[in-house]
Order: structure tokens, then C-alpha cells, then sequence
């Protein structure tokens, strides 16, 4: 654990990327097989599961710390952060411990085993056995709250440097469903070996937002597509069956039974990129994403829902043929294939081909991409014909043409504090419409501000605040804010009957009163325009 307290002690005083690669392939050479493995795995978002409540735990710390619970749970949102504050409020170590972080994450682990007098123990005796930083950490772990400011693709690149490994090969070997209880640092890393894991994805290829249109040049070297609203996935056709995967790297495979019958069709070796959309086969067209959200997050589907929201895979690459890589091919060759084997499925197959939307100038694809939402899409994807298929988010070749955002003029009625480098800042927002003379509440937002704009409204919260409900205030309604939204639907489990996508604060509007803030009439109409 020491070791893993010195790399999370370098990381967390340095911004500079260079300086983080640096310590974290420090770290990947010296450090031990198994501490290496769940570094990996920590930093790739694989955590045990959560075996004690943070109730429990801050009850706990305050006993240990001699303090009544009112006075721990007032230092909470001061520090804004759990496992610091358990951290700095207990006395000083009595003991020592040369336990490794393997050691530590097996314990934490099997937390969930014990009876709660068992858990206590355990907790107070590893507290009582580490020195500060280690203890914070020991508490990030049992909270599955440990974020260390370093990205995968930061980690996957030190870890090349590391291991004198291509960083591309180490990307693909860290994808697919793996634990460090199913592997090893020598499997997972060090060995080549293609038919390990069946299942596994290549990295996705993510566009940046388009900046600026003409810095692209000639139209003739782009290819135009719809980028649809649903989710994006990855469907891999290997040893016989089939595994679908999210771009979070989550196997969704029983999320959508529907793909069971395409091993039947495609042969193995193949893997498609495409956005998983819920279908209108009367139609023959997508249906908008508040169809499909329903089905996200179910284990299993009901047969109603299916019915309902059938879905399909709209496929626009292949990275995959015959169990050759195909993603240094050029984006052309590879949509020629793909079209060629869609073409030749039958009907009842749930995969269509995404096309490609032909167009002469740019000024004719802004016409067109503005009918991006009546068609239930985001915009368009623009992609060079010559683009291989690369790994993470990367400028050049590929890019997301988004539609404008929709906007709202609303009243915040509710403010709360962040935590983290927000703590002491008020950075969550309850935002409202008119509904005749009553503010209606109908969306949160904590996002889109300038550090100096929440400065400056934690200062006036402060000031302002009508009644306290825990951590939240009740505001006097005076400021407006715009929000940017992607998407609204109806929603009866909130009062004003509207949840919007992605909500935002886009702008402070100092010029505006609160009488001239948008109504509950005004949001329905969108739903009506856009739902």
C-alpha cells in the first residue's frame, strides 16, 4: 500500500501529463505483478463491490474520534469529501502495516461477508494500523470512490512505456469483461494470446465536436452519416455465439435478446461498430431515444417492452472479417464490406447499414443536417474516406456535427454545495418555469459555469437562502439562467411532467428578470416540437 501511496501522491501534485506518465510507468515496472494488476483495474473503473454503508462509516469515525455525529456530519461538507474527512478526524495510527494493496482490496473485498459487528472490527483495526494517506485511500476503497485524475488512455500510454508494448495492443488486451480475480498481470499484459478472451471489444474511435467547418477542405474526402441517438455498442461474433458491448465497456449482451439469432447469419470473426436504436418496423426507421431508454438498465427485458421498443443495430463500421483486424483498412474499404454483408442478411435480422448521406457542398449538408431532429438524431458524423479505425477520441479524421442545443430561460429556487475541489462551493441547482403565477420546478443542473460565476453565486446563496433542507437551500427566485438541454420527454415522476437529456447551464442571464423566464407552456410545447 505504501507504493501505491506514493504514485497516488505524485499524481495528485502534478498537472502535467508528462510528469503522471512518468510516476505511473515508474510504478508499472517496479511494483508487484499483483499490486500492478489492480492498479489497472482501479484506473480502468474494475472496483469491488461496496461492503459497508458510508452511514456506518461516518457513525464509526465519529466514535473513534470522540466526537458527537452532528459534528462529524458539519466537518463533511466543509471538507467536501467522505474519506478525507473520516481521514482527518481520526487520532493518530497506534500500529503499522505492511500490507500490499492486493492485501487491502481482498480485505475490502470480502467486507460484504461479514455480519456488521465483524465489519466494525476489521474497519477500526485498518485504521488504526495506517498512517493519513493510506488511510484516505483505504477509505476510497471501500467506498468505490477512488478517482486519481488519470485517464485510461494516460494509464494504457505509461504502461506501453512500461512494458515496451505497442500502446494500440494494450488497449485491445484491456478491453472485454476481465477482473483481477479472473487473470493475471502476465495474461492480461504480457501474454499474446488472440483466443484468450472471445468476447473482447476493440477500444472505440470517438469524435471531437466540429469547430470549424471550412478548416476541413474539399467535401470530396468526407463522408456523411446521421449520428444517432441511442447507444452506442460494439456487437463481436466469436466461437460460435455472440457478445454486445457498450461503449463504457459494459457486456449488454441479455439486455438485447434480439441479436441471439444473428450467429446464425454472420459468420464468427466478424465484429460491427454501430449505435444500438430502438426500431419502428412499420416504418422502417428509428424511433426517438425515449423508446429505447426504458430497456437501458434492465437485466432482463419484459415481453411487452420488446414489443414495444424492438431493437436493432445500425451498424457504420466493421472492424472485424473473418478474425482479421480490419481497423487499419480505410474507412472506404471497410463500408464497402460491411455494406456487402449486411446485403446479404435476411430481413428478420435486426441490423441495418447506416448510410451514408451524399452530399456536393458544405452549405447543402448544414441544410441538411438541420432535419437532424425530426429524424430522432444528433446531427451528422463526418469521416474522411481515407480514415483508418483508430482507438479513443482523436482530431483529424473524425467528426461529431452536432444540432444546436435546445434552450430554456429558468428560475433557480434551490441551491447545494459540491464536493471534491467543489466543496464550499454551491455548484448544484434546482431549476424552475412558470406555471400561471407558481415557479415550477423541472430540472437540476450543475455544470457550464466559470469558476469565478460560482464563486460568485455561493457568495450571494449564502446571503439569499430562505430555509435549509439538509444540504440543500431554498434561494430567493432572482437570478435566471439559460439551460442547453439535448432532449425532453414526458416524465410523470416529476411535478412540472418533463425530464430533459443533458441538461446545462449555458449562460447567467443578468439581462433577464425572472418574469420574463420560460413557462410549463413552453416546455410541453417542446415536448410536443421534439419528444
Amino acid at each position: 500500500m505504501k507504493r501505491f501511496a506514493e504514485l497516488f501522491t505524485a499524481l495528485d501534485q502534478t498537472t502535467k501529463t508528462n510528469a503522471k506518465v512518468a510516476a505511473l510507468a515508474g510504478y508499472f515496472r517496479d511494483a508487484p505483478d499483483d499490486d500492478k494488476l489492480w492498479t489497472i483495474a482501479l484506473l480502468s473503473g474494475r472496483r469491488p463491490k461496496r461492503g459497508v454503508t458510508t452511514t456506518l462509516l461516518r457513525e464509526w469515525a465519529a466514535e473513534k474520534a470522540g466526537i458527537p455525529l452532528w459534528l462529524f456530519e458539519e466537518c463533511y461538507p466543509v471538507v467536501g469529501d467522505l474519506s478525507e474527512t473520516i481521514a482527518l478526524v481520526l487520532p493518530a495510527a497506534r500500529g503499522t502495516s505492511d500490507r500490499s494493496l492486493t492485501d487491502w482490496l481482498g480485505i475490502v473485498r470480502d467486507l460484504g461477508q461479514h455480519e456488521v459487528d465483524e465489519k466494525k472490527r476489521i474497519i477500526l483495526e485498518a485504521w488504526d494500523s495506517l498512517p493519513p494517506i493510506e488511510r484516505f485511500l483505504f477509505n476510497k476503497l471501500i467506498t468505490g470512490g477512488l478517482r486519481i485524475g488519470v485517464s485510461q488512455k494516460l494509464m494504457t500510454r505509461a504502461l506501453a512505456q512500461a512494458t515496451e508494448i505497442e500502446e494500440t495492443t494494450l488497449a485491445h488486451r484491456l478491453m472485454g469483461d476481465w477482473t483481477p480475480d479472473k487473470t493475471s498481470f502476465e495474461a492480461l499484459i504480457l501474454t499474446e494470446d488472440p483466443e484468450a478472451d472471445a468476447s473482447k471489444p476493440y477500444p472505440f474511435y470517438l469524435a471531437y465536436q466540429l469547430e470549424d467547418l471550412d478548416a476541413l477542405g474539399a467535401p470530396a474526402e468526407w463522408r456523411a452519416e446521421w449520428k444517432w441517438d441511442g447507444i452506442r455498442g460494439q456487437l463481436v461474433i466469436r466461437a460460435g455465439t455472440h457478445f454486445l458491448w457498450s461503449r463504457g465497456e459494459e457486456l449488454i449482451t441479455d439486455r438485447f435478446p434480439e441479436f441471439s439469432m444473428l450467429p446464425d447469419f454472420i459468420p464468427a470473426g466478424t465484429v460491427l461498430d454501430g449505435e444500438i436504436l430502438a426500431w419502428d418496423h412499420a416504418a422502417d426507421a428509428p424511433q426517438n431515444f425515449n423508446a429505447l431508454q426504458p430497456r437501458i438498465g434492465r437485466k432482463t427485458v419484459p415481453k411487452k417492452l420488446l414489443k414495444e421498443a424492438p431493437a436493432v443495430l445500425y451498424a457504420y463500421d466493421l472492424l472485424e472479417k473473418d478474425g482479421v483486424d480490419l481497423r487499419a483498412d480505410r474507412y472506404d474499404t471497410r463500408r464497402a464490406q460491411l455494406a456487402d454483408l449486411i446485403e446479404d442478411l435476411p430481413p428478420e435480422a435486426p441490423i441495418r447499414l447506416s448510410a451514408n448521406e451524399p452530399f456536393d457542398s458544405w452549405e447543402g449538408l448544414a441544410a441538411t443536417r438541420e432535419t437532424s431532429r425530426e429524424r430522432f438524431a444528433e446531427g451528422l458524423m463526418l469521416k474522411r474516406g481515407g480514415s483508418p479505425y483508430l482507438s479513443g477520441r482523436k482530431k483529424g479524421d473524425w467528426w461529431k456535427w452536432k444540432v444546436d442545443p435546445l434552450m430554456i430561460d429558468a428560475v433557480m429556487i434551490y441551491a447545494q454545495a459540491g464536493s471534491g475541489r467543489r466543496a464550499g462551493l454551491f455548484t448544484d441547482f434546482t431549476f424552475a418555469v412558470w406555471d400561471g403565477n407558481d415557479l415550477v420546478p423541472f430540472t437540476k443542473a450543475y455544470s457550464g459555469l466559470t469558476d469565478a460565476e460560482f464563486r460568485q453565486i455561493t457568495a450571494w446563496v449564502k446571503k439569499n437562502t430562505l430555509q435549509r433542507f439538509g444540504p440543500v437551500r431554498q434561494v430567493t427566485p432572482e437570478h435566471v439562467f439559460e439551460i442547453a438541454f439535448e432532449g425532453i420527454q414526458a416524465s410523470p415522476r416529476h411535478k412540472s411532467g418533463v425530464a430533459l437529456r443533458f441538461p446545462r447551464m449555458s449562460r447567467w442571464r443578468h439581462d433577464k428578470p425572472i418574469q420574463e423566464a420560460n413557462t410549463l407552456a413552453d416546455l410541453n410545447e417542446m415536448l410536443q416540437l421534439f419528444g
